[in-house]
């Protein structure tokens, strides 16, 4: 049922596109692919259909009769009868749709038009070079922190899906990072994906049925038992690509003995990897096809977790350490590309990142009976008593609880006035509970041994300690910490009601004392905080600030309101959604002046503003500087990121330094400074999370609290881990573990050449512009406005868009009714249309399926460079890579390789491959010439014997070539297997040996190793073999696909005397020489591109829109022409063709057109108008015809 049984199941059942798939539980785009044959139906859409079409036969025929019309899977809908009566704009729309949705054979760059970044080269190369070339991707991306991890994957992805190679993504990533992922893909790309969460299983299963094809997921959500049991399930259509964002933390490690340890998470990633040895609650009935692991930080410092990685990218080959080992370094470049931050520049060479310039400033507390030094002093003591009570008693909960208080405590006063309410009120709570008889009192250390045993089974962490801040999550409106934090507060040492009570007394005069410090509005750091900000430095600047906590978001927001900022200050914590958090990154990013109504200062939690771009700010306040170095390394990198416009970042951190947290931190600041300074490099902010691997410097801040000389000596203790010596140790080490990762800069001319052919052959706006003129009257909507601008989209009819409406809706409603075919330099000012873009996409599929029978009942076009009639055939062709049942990787058919292919039929049997934008050179015709005859006899004879040849000759080379590419990996693939095998083999019977020995010795643990050993051994010959016979048939099974022919055009040669005297090939000899000759003589490279063999020569497309392409050297830069060189024998107006017209509105001031007049005289008069589309055509809807008089007005004076 592929395709045109689909659309006639849905004619017969008189339900449009919309209706029907809505039935089918599918989105119009996805039934709209299966109708154009872009994509097939899955299992589960298959059989729906063939449901649909047993109960419409059943009801046409009724008990016991034989119905002849209902569609089945083998029907198909009549096709036309090629009659040349077709409605020659529909045609033309038609196949301009079709041509659009293959952007990348026309721009191998495509997705970059349609996507609203410009990639960095460092990014294009990823992409480009290395990603998309691989038929199966399984790829470690691991550029250094800021490079554009996302959009390098959404880039791929928006290219991938535009190239119909793939259709089902899943991107996985910590819980922190899900709503940037959703963001950045809607935002940058146009891509609509899904957020899955747990709860989602409730109503069904969210990998199943419409909006289940794009979807991002957090990593935690995904391993839960009930969302991974939803995805193994065998309704599920596997994902063509799966995405891990933060790869490295899908942490897996060995014993001394060598038992592998794996992680939920690396258990989840070996499932979707198509590892095949798994526990059975791991084993899934299918695998993604391509994989793409993203991280800054592959290796943390230890190798077997550094090759587990590896391990994920291909199972087999890399099975064992010593296979990897032993894979050859420069073989390793198909899988992986890491760059690091001194490596990447822009396309002049000049480096992305800015300095960083980091500065430690030290606060005094208030002094005095009421103020911060005594209330910070009684706090001291507070904690410092529990603390060591909790320690000797070994409670981990309530020391879990005087951290929270002691990191409060650095943070405001607000904050730990805020957690000693909180105290207070479990204090209370808990009193009342003994007293009244609810919780006997010897009940009460059992409670607390409860919490300990949270504590030590991991169920209670101090997020801020253990997690980072994009790994953090937020519930019910409280991000994580918060919760566990909330939870601690709750954990005492006591173990009496007397002891209970006084504590409560403690905290009473403690809450007493902070309220009274509150209230005077002390606040040192603020105040320094402000000196700062009045200074001429920072006066009137954007500024961002951090916290780790709520509590002192709130605070901060009331002091700078009350400072007169009641307008201008956004914020973000755990609390808001994602809409709300856009909404005040929007503010902030919007100009803080009356008209701008921006904010100038924006306050986030660490978690809540995890991901979120806020590049176009140069100055960060760490109000409170965090105690888990990768948390403190995030803050470093948030604003030191590409896309920064200031040569220097300041990044001020708050410190009392006399305080003994104090001491520890600003030591620790010093140090990473110093260390800089020595460098050169402030490489230094980049690795502190990996320096301090492992090493929790709460540890040494809570050992702090217990004297000023213990303070000083922990601070010493931690800055000594801290040298230059290891900076370099770890970029020599990484060196050494990476390889080159590639010096960008070499690669920047090749870059910068590929880059000025692209922007030759780009389709937008152009191309785009025209298309949506022309598809207009076929769909029955007006474009109303300026199509320069934005403009409006009016139905001729009621009804027309409501297909439309819902996509609509997922657009702020201020730009529902504005359209722009150029990229908007805010995209909240209109909705830019384009290949990809959801509203575009139903506008073409309303266009194609209203154009589909006038296409291929044919029309009649004249072509003023042609001597004789034909046709012209335009044919939808694929290879594919075919089914093999005993094989579950290629369970279904997978499309290698989709194009589109135009033919030249003549009638003395010639036929010539012609790109199909030839179409966009001719001209509509009224009627068939007599020397079209033969074509009209038999037209349908015809069209059939151009399908067979397109079917033997074209696509069965298109599926040779991939054989040979793939033939060509295949005997390295063979040996590098067979190596892995071995290895493997090898690595079993030394394991067997070491268990075979613990077992004798008594050791019952073995005995069960040794079982999974032996059980490995059994199936390995057998996974040998199918894993040679897998990469074997993937060559095998590659095959040519269906041709399907879409619109076939009668082609006549033009009578008209002017066309025929345009196409004199003197005239033309002659306006060439003489526009080749002027540029020539003004030192120009010029080269011809008129024909496609020399416009393919010069890497531009077939038809590139211009004769000539000309550089010449202006000063330090290149300038670029396009020349399309008009000749005529006298006077007269010129036309330009409707590709001739799109490329102008392309190239606009690097467009040129010459006219060459008075050809046939002695004295050619040649006239250059720069910019035509803006000067003479903008304004052109219909003819593209321009009069000698405005010509001669445009023109430019001689040089």
């Amino acid at each position: 049922m592929y395709p045109e049984p689909i659309r006639n199941l849905r004619k017969s059942m008189g339900l449009t596109q919309q209706q029907f798939a809505d039935l089918l539980g599918v989105s119009f785009v996805t039934l709209n692919r299966w109708e154009n044959g872009q994509s097939r139906p899955s299992a589960m859409g298959l059989a729906k259909l063939r449901q649909l079409a047993g109960q419409l036969g059943r009801h046409a025929t009724g008990p016991g009769k034989a119905s002849g019309n209902t569609p089945s899977g083998d029907a198909h809908e009549a096709t036309p009868r090629l009659d040349f009566l077709g409605d020659a704009n529909a045609l033309r729309v038609l196949v301009e749709g079709e041509r659009l949705s293959y952007g990348h054979l026309f721009n191998p760059a495509f997705a970059t038009e349609i996507s609203e970044i410009d990639p960095l080269p460092h990014q294009r190369i990823a992409v480009y070079q290395r990603m998309l070339p691989q038929h199966r991707l399984r790829f470690l991306l691991a550029d250094d922190p800021g490079a554009g991890k996302t959009i390098m994957a959404g880039l791929y992805v928006r290219e991938s899906l535009s190239r119909r190679t793939i259709r089902r993504v899943m991107v996985v990533a910590p819980a922190g990072l899900v709503g940037n992922w959703y963001r950045e893909l809607h935002k940058l790309f146009q891509l609509q994906f899904k957020i899955v969460t747990g709860g989602e299983t409730k109503d069904g299963n969210p990998f199943v049925g419409a909006g289940s094809d794009l979807v991002v997921v957090s990593i935690d959500s995904l391993r839960a038992q009930r969302l991974f049991n939803a995805l193994r399930d065998p309704q599920v259509v596997p994902y063509d690509l799966v995405v891990f964002d933060e790869a490295h933390k899908l942490s897996a490690n060995r014993d001394l003995d060598g038992t592998f340890r794996a992680t939920d998470r690396y258990r989840l990633a070996e499932a979707i990897a198509g590892v095949r040895e798994l526990p059975e609650d791991w084993r899934m009935p299918w695998a993604a096809h391509h994989l793409l692991l993203l991280t800054a930080t592959p290796h943390m410092g230890k190798e077997y977790p550094y090759y587990c990685l590896w391990r994920l990218l291909e199972p087999e080959l890399f099975s064992t350490e010593t296979a990897f080992a032993k894979f050859p370094r420069e073989s390793r470049d198909r899988y992986f590309i890491r760059r690091v931050k001194e490596e990447m520049v822009d396309l002049l060479g000049k480096a992305l990142y800015p300095e960083r310039l980091c500065d430690t400033v030290s606060y005094d507390l208030s002094q005095g009976e009421v103020s911060e030094q005594a209330l910070y002093d009684r706090t001291t003591t507070y904690i410092r008593h529990y603390y060591n009570q909790a320690r000797l008693l070994n409670r981990q909960a309530a020391r879990f609880a005087m951290t929270v208080f002691q990191r409060r405590m650095a943070s405001s006063t607000w904050a730990l006035l805020c957690s000693f309410r909180n105290r207070l009120a479990k204090l209370d709570a808990l009193i009342d509970d003994i007293q009244s008889g609810r919780v006997p009192e010897e009940e009460l250390r059992s409670q607390q041994e409860r919490l300990n045993r949270k504590v030590r089974e991991g169920r209670l962490v101090d997020v801020l300690a253990a997690k980072t801040a994009d790994e953090e999550t937020a519930t019910a409106g409280a991000e994580e910490h918060e919760e566990s934090e909330a939870e601690a507060l709750g954990a005492f040492i006591a173990t009496s009601h007397a002891e209970l009570i006084d504590e409560r007394g403690q905290v009473q005069e403690l809450i007493a004392l902070a309220e009274a410090v509150h209230a005077s509005g002390q606040e040192s750091k603020f105040e320094r905080m402000a000196e700062l900000l009045r200074s001429p430095q920072f006066r009137d600047q954007k500024v961002i600030i951090y916290t780790e906590h709520r509590d002192t978001l709130d605070f901060l927001t009331r002091r700078l309101e009350g400072m007169g900022y009641a307008d201008q200050v956004a914020y973000i914590h755990g609390g808001l959604g994602f809409e709300e958090r856009d909404a005040q990154v929007e503010r902030f990013r919007r100009p803080h002046d009356v008209e701008g109504k921006g904010a100038r200062f924006f306050i986030g939690t660490d978690a809540a503003a995890e991901g979120i771009n806020l590049q176009f700010c140069w100055i960060l306040f760490n109000y409170d500087v965090p105690w888990n170095p990768a948390r403190l390394e995030q803050r470093m990198g948030r604003i030191h990121r590409y896309g920064q416009k200031r040569d220097r970042v300041a990044i001020v951190n708050l410190v009392a330094g006399k305080t003994r947290e104090g001491r520890v931190i600003k030591t620790l600041l010093d140090k990473l400074e110093e260390i800089r300074k020595q460098l050169g490099s402030d490489k230094v902010f980049d690795v502190v999370g990996r320096i301090f691997e492992g090493m929790a410097i709460t540890d040494y801040i809570q050992r702090a609290v217990e004297s000023d000389d213990e303070a000083d000596k922990k601070a010493l203790e931690l800055a000594g881990q801290l040298t230059p010596e290891q900076i370099k140790a770890l970029e020599a080490r990484e060196a050494s573990l990476y390889g080159k990762g590639g010096d960008v800069r070499i690669d920047l001319p090749q870059l910068r050449e590929a880059m000025a052919i692209e922007e030759m052959r780009r389709l937008l706006p152009g191309y785009v512009r025209r298309y949506l003129e022309h598809a207009a009257p076929v769909i029955g909507i007006d474009l109303v406005g300026d199509l320069e601008g934005a403009f409006f989209i009016r139905p001729r009819k009621r009804g027309v868009l409501d297909s439309i409406l819902p996509v609509l809706e997922t657009y702020p409603e201020s730009v529902r009714s504005r359209f722009t075919v150029y990229r908007p330099d805010d995209g909240r000012d209109a909705i830019f249309l384009h290949p990809g873009e959801p509203v575009f996409e139903r506008l073409s599929a309303m266009a194609i399926e209203s154009a589909r029978n006038q296409a291929l009942r044919g029309a009649i076009f004249t072509d003023v460079s042609a001597t004789a009639p034909y046709l012209f055939h335009v044919a939808r062709v694929s290879v594919e890579r075919g089914i093999d049942p005993g094989l579950p990787a290629f369970h279904s058919l997978e499309a290698i390789e989709q194009r589109l292919v135009g033919l030249k039929q003549y009638a003395d049997g010639r036929l010539i491959e012609t790109p199909v934008e030839h179409l966009l050179l001719l001209k509509p015709a009224a009627k068939p010439s007599p020397g079209s005859v033969a074509f009209l006899a038999q037209s349908d004879m015809w069209r059939l014997a151009a399908q067979e040849h397109i079917q033997r000759d074209v696509v069965g080379k298109l599926a040779e070539l991939q054989r040979m590419s793939a033939t060509s990996r295949l005997a390295e693939t063979e040996e590098y297997l067979q190596r892995a095998f071995d290895y493997q083999e090898s690595e079993l019977a030394a394991a067997r040996k070491r268990f075979t020995e613990k077992a004798r010795d008594g050791n019952r643990a073995a005995h069960a190793e040794l079982d999974r050993i032996k059980a490995q051994q059994r199936s390995l010959a057998q996974r040998r073999d199918q894993a040679l016979l897998q990469a074997r048939r993937e060559v095998d099974l590659i095959q040519p696909g269906r041709v399907e022919i879409l619109a076939s055009a009668l082609v006549q040669p033009s009578t008209d005397p002017e066309d025929i005297k345009a196409r004199d090939a003197e005239v033309e000899r002659i306006a060439m020489d003489i526009a080749i000759a002027f540029e020539a003589v003004r030192g120009a490279d010029v080269r011809d591109v008129s024909t496609p063999p020399k416009a393919k020569l010069a890497g531009l497309n077939d038809y590139p829109g211009f004769d000539l392409y000309s550089r010449r050297s202006n000063g330090d830069a290149l300038e670029e022409r396009g020349i399309e060189v008009k000749g005529r024998v006298g006077v007269g107006e010129i036309e330009l063709t409707e590709n001739e017209w799109a490329r102008a509105c392309n190239l606009r001031d690097k467009y040129w057109l010459y006219a060459v007049f008075d050809c046939g005289g002695n004295q050619p008069r040649l006239f250059r108008v720069q910019d035509p589309f803006a000067k003479l055509i903008a304004k052109a809807r219909s003819s593209v015809a321009i009069a000698y008089r405005d010509i001669a007005n445009a023109s430019e004076a001689v040089e």
